[in-house]
């Protein structure tokens, strides 16, 4: 890795735009003692409850972190845990602008039930339905306010699936972007998987990449296979960079010129959750800062690894990451 402290400070002087699905992360947690009488299921004694950011929202968390201001444009419900959501934007001192409240949809809240660092049960509560056109454009109109007023230096995509991108959405944003030269990093999902035509950077993980692509077999310990499935996928959208996630086997990345495979280090994981929003942010940066592929590979993979050694959705810690990329070198 090279000029690590430079590509760092430089995070300081970036504006993100992020687009997609938010969420409030709910976090029940408790003891285990006994069966329940009544069903054969666990008991669990409350200890804690707590509620923080997730989706997007947390890519925007991760985007804070590491220096730079984000700005996250999303849709809500108008119900009480949009209410929630909002005050969790102030609390973390995020800007609101672009959080828009639809009526008849509900705010997406993921609840999970942990005892001893370990997931017992999740409750999900959303709508994944796409919104309207007439929504989307509202949408649509307050990311080119954002854009107007703002000088955004990478804009990103983070889908999940619960309806605030669509395919119209995406293809306005990417020629927007195009005019504006500010380049588009995304993290897919299943439904839009193959609409990102012509983004910078494209981060699928292996799951994605296999469902996207139809792939039934593709072994991530096979360079060849993955080489191959990373290329198509970089052929078929047309997009500069490919950076795939493989778990335990690392990353990969692409952009027509070079290709690198990045092992994964060995870590004590005891939470994958958020890695990829933790991902996405620190390779959108580094797109942002145009550092070369395999420097912001190196980083991304530090970064999603550092995060999954703590429990919940949490961001990455910059000064952490720093030192950790320092030893690296």
């Amino acid at each position: 890795m090279k000029n690590i402290k430079s590509i760092f400070k430089s995070f300081n002087n970036q504006s993100v735009l992020i687009i997609g699905d938010v969420m409030i992360d709910s976090y029940i947690k408790g003891k285990i003692e006994r069966m329940s009488p009544e069903a054969p299921v666990p008991v669990v004694t409350v200890t804690s409850r707590e509620k923080r950011l997730g989706g997007a929202a947390n890519v925007a968390l991760n985007i804070q972190s590491l220096g730079a201001k984000p700005f996250v444009c999303a849709v809500a419900g108008t119900d009480e845990n949009a209410k929630i959501l909002k005050k969790l934007f102030k609390k973390n001192k995020l800007s609101t602008e672009g959080l828009l409240q639809l009526k008849n949809r509900p705010t997406t809240v993921k609840t999970r039930i942990i005892t001893n660092n370990q997931h017992v049960l999740r409750v999900d509560e959303e709508a994944v339905h796409e919104v309207s056109s007439s929504q989307e454009n509202v949408v649509l109109k307050k990311i080119e306010s954002i854009i107007r007023k703002q000088k955004i230096s990478v804009i990103i995509f983070e889908d999940y699936n619960k309806g605030c991108i669509t395919s119209t959405l995406i293809k306005e944003v990417v020629k927007l972007a195009s005019r504006k030269k500010i380049p588009v990093a995304v993290d897919p999902k299943k439904n839009n998987f193959l609409n990102y035509t012509g983004v910078k950077l494209f981060k699928p993980n292996l799951k994605e990449l296999k469902e996207g692509l139809k792939l039934k077999n593709l072994n991530p310990k096979n360079r060849a296979e993955v080489e191959k499935a990373a290329e198509e996928l970089r052929q078929k959208l047309k997009a500069e960079t490919v950076l795939l996630t493989l778990s335990e086997n690392g990353m990969y990345i692409t952009d027509g010129k070079s290709s690198h495979h990045i092992p994964a280090h060995i870590r004590k994981i005891i939470d994958v959750s958020g890695a990829g929003d933790t991902v996405i942010a620190v390779a959108a940066l580094c797109l942002a800062a145009k550092t070369d592929a395999k420097t912001l590979a190196e980083l991304a993979n530090l970064a999603g690894g550092l995060v999954c050694e703590k429990s919940g959705v949490v961001s990455v810690d910059k000064m952490t990451l720093l030192k950790t990329a320092i030893k690296q070198t």
